[in-house]
């Protein structure tokens, strides 16, 4: 049985840097994104999870790594 997309589930048709509790579901707890394979999201948004998370982890939203 496939996953159904986050993203598309909810009706988010963009994915804000900013949004970081929903950034969060898709990060573990050392701070590394998870992949599609786990997490079931699309291509499109999977690309576009990982320039949000890069983006938060710059602007000191997000940590590079966590212990």
């Amino acid at each position: 049985m496939k996953k159904q997309c986050y993203f598309n589930q909810h009706n988010i048709s963009h994915i804000d840097y900013k949004d970081t509790e929903v950034l969060k579901k898709f990060v573990n707890p050392h701070g590394r994104m998870i992949s599609r394979k786990r997490t079931g999201i699309s291509a499109k948004y999977q690309r576009q999870l990982a320039t949000a998370v890069k983006r938060a982890r710059f602007m000191g939203l997000l940590p590079y790594v966590a212990r």
